[in-house]
């Protein structure tokens, strides 16, 4: 017999597989037409679907988090562009958080054997010491996703593998993420 929160459960998750391969999808549409080469061909690419360019937009950043396809700022420079200041950063924040939050459900949902496919083993065992060690783990995760060009994809990942919860993972996400990703587009907006 379903419950109530069992329904929820399974509905979110497969919600969240639908939307992972509607952006695998878009994705590798793009990767396989070379539109991945450039900043400027990735702006032709997500352009190229007019009304639907800011949901492609969102979905190509969920996705380069749970599948580190290309550099999380190349995104965030396409928003600018296309969408302005404003307009990107919500792109980008709610794309990216999308997909933090998702890296974190599917190393809950799959665990380590998932986690030592998206990045070598030697890594893996780096970088699960460091945090098994680590008696700051919180601080150090809302440190890698508050700043630029920190690991903070595969951060999201061994956040799934540790004892975190959901709730305080996701609180880290939304207070730390915006501010790098409005620092990009206000940056990229300018400078377009």
């Amino acid at each position: 017999m379903y419950t109530k929160e069992s329904f929820i459960k399974y509905t979110t998750f497969a919600g969240l597989i639908a939307l992972l391969a509607l952006s695998l999808f878009v994705i590798l549409n793009g990767w396989l037409g070379g539109h991945f080469n450039s900043a400027a061909s990735l702006k032709s690419y997500i352009s190229s679907f007019g009304i639907w360019a800011p949901v492609v937009l969102a979905l190509i950043q969920m996705l380069q988090v749970v599948l580190p396809v290309l550099p999380g700022f190349t995104g965030c420079i396409v928003g600018a562009a296309l969408f302005g200041s404003a307009g990107g950063f919500w792109i980008n924040y709610i794309g990216i958080s999308a997909g933090s939050i998702a890296a974190y459900w599917l190393a809950k949902r799959f665990g380590s054997p998932l986690v030592t496919k998206m990045i070598s083993l030697k890594k893996y065992d780096r970088y699960i010491a460091k945090i098994n060690q680590s008696k700051s783990y919180t601080v150090v995760l809302f440190l890698a996703i508050l700043l630029p060009l920190a690991p903070d994809d595969f951060l999201c990942y061994f956040s799934g593998l540790i004892d975190m919860s959901a709730r305080k993972f996701i609180a880290i996400v939304i207070l730390a993420k915006p501010w790098c990703i409005l620092l990009y587009s206000v940056f990229f907006a300018n400078v377009l």
